[in-house]
């Protein structure tokens, strides 16, 4: 079905459900006596435990598992600037998705106030309430900055999807793709084409993995990032992540833009304007051998799949689902956070990235046989136990970093995070077959 299906339906479904999530149970009510436990007068026993030892918080509530979905609206999806009340319903659905493919309980906030500085107060004021925040949908250049304070003055763990998330699914698809044409990432040059937060975290993971910044090239809307812009030179406290690039890319000073980006670039990254013809097959053509290209805009990448492989691409990817190769931050933030809550992880580092993009990357048919499907660079949704395995590489991660407050085997964090998931799923599937989940309204 195409995109014009799935939009007709959205206001339908969303009235008829009045929403996405809802908040249920998780204990026993067996009549009213046992709200003398839950709540007045036996739940002091357990507020006295917490205020004695506050470590008891994560083991007498439910607080562990909680993430807030935060965003200020600034930046949703391909919408803009929309703010904080139209941006609900992309944060309920990030929940949802918390829920089904992760096992992570979630709530969405979304704030009505820009300041980036009031963002970081409230997130910090908000730490007892949760085990782990997800910013979301924030416009560059005030959600690098808040990330980078709240991943450092921050007691929990704390993620911007559009920039970890995007840049590690990215990350494990282009390890499979190098596989694939039978090239090291520390030998590639690789043209990223869009300065948003996604490709600059996109570049720093991946330059972070050991690709060479100086065989690389970052293309803006004005051209080719290098220290001969004189306008970034200019706002370099403004846009300080995008100055750093500046100097690390391009020592060459090449100038020009995306045609002359690519020019023999052995891979494309694209997180830039919807296409069609935003990327143009010559411009794949005058690439190196057997490119890669990944162009991820959304909802019409820069260039069409087939396209880019009559161009000459050896493999391409995008960020659609009914097309191969779908790169989705959607494949690693539920398994991801799975394994930094149960082993309660007080930040997420980029090894913890790194070790989810392997562990997201070996579950790729054939990728331990060594033969790797050019359209099958990642799983898919479906194939659901690869979040117990990025729960797993990650949980083990954090704990070798010395990030993690427990100490658990791999095998127990994945047999923790296939219960979670499949908990999950199940309860989801008894309330649609019980009815509790009507049948959406009937598609015209």
């Amino acid at each position: 079905m195409n995109r014009d299906h799935w939009s007709s339906i959205s206001i339908p479904w969303h009235r008829h459900y009045g929403g996405k999530m809802e908040t249920v149970p998780r204990c026993v009510v067996r009549g009213m006596d046992d709200f003398s436990v839950w709540y007045s007068p036996g739940v002091a026993e357990s507020c006295l435990a917490i205020e004695k030892e506050p470590a008891l918080l994560d083991e007498l509530t439910n607080r562990w598992n909680l993430v807030a979905v935060v965003s200020d609206g600034s930046r949703v999806l391909g919408l803009g600037d929309i703010g904080a009340k139209a941006s609900y319903p992309v944060m309920e659905g990030k929940a949802l998705l918390y829920k089904y493919l992760g096992g992570v309980d979630s709530i969405p906030i979304v704030l009505d106030t820009g300041d980036p500085d009031e963002i970081i107060r409230t997130v910090l004021t908000l730490q007892p309430s949760f085990g782990g925040i997800n910013l979301e949908d924030i416009a560059q250049p005030k959600c690098f900055r808040i990330l980078d304070t709240l991943r450092r003055e921050a007691e929990i763990p704390v993620w911007h999807d559009d920039q970890q998330g995007t840049a590690t699914v990215t990350l494990a698809g282009l390890l499979n793709a190098l596989k694939v044409v039978g090239k090291r990432i520390e030998d590639v040059a690789i043209a990223f084409i869009g300065t948003g937060a996604a490709n600059v975290a996109c570049a720093r993971l991946i330059f972070g993995r050991g690709a060479d910044p100086s065989r690389c090239f970052m293309v803006d809307s004005r051209g080719i990032l290098g220290t001969h812009r004189y306008d970034l030179r200019e706002k370099r406290n403004t846009f300080p992540e995008k100055w750093r690039l500046s100097e690390m890319t391009n020592p060459e000073q090449r100038s020009g833009g995306i045609p002359e980006a690519m020019a023999g670039a052995d891979v494309v990254i694209s997180l830039a304007t919807p296409g069609p013809n935003t990327i143009l097959p010559e411009w794949v053509s005058s690439m190196g051998k057997e490119p890669i290209v990944f162009a991820a805009a959304n909802p019409v990448p820069e260039i069409w799949p087939e396209e880019a492989l009559r161009a000459g691409a050896a493999v391409v990817a995008t960020g659609r689902s009914d097309l191969p190769n779908q790169v989705n931050n959607s494949l690693i933030f539920p398994g991801l956070f799975r394994g930094a809550l149960d082993v309660r992880a007080r930040t997420i580092s980029d090894g913890m990235c790194f070790a989810a993009a392997d562990a997201l990357a070996a579950r790729a048919p054939g990728a331990s046989a060594g033969s790797i499907d050019p359209g099958r660079i990642v799983p898919t949704m479906e194939e659901w136990t690869v979040f117990c395995d990025v729960a797993r590489a990650v949980g083990l991660r954090a704990q070798e970093e010395g990030l993690a407050a427990r100490v658990l085997p791999g095998d127990e964090i994945y047999a923790a995070a296939y219960e979670r998931i499949d908990r999950s799923r199940k309860i989801t599937a008894m309330m649609m077959d019980s009815g509790i989940i009507p049948p959406p309204p009937e598609e015209e």
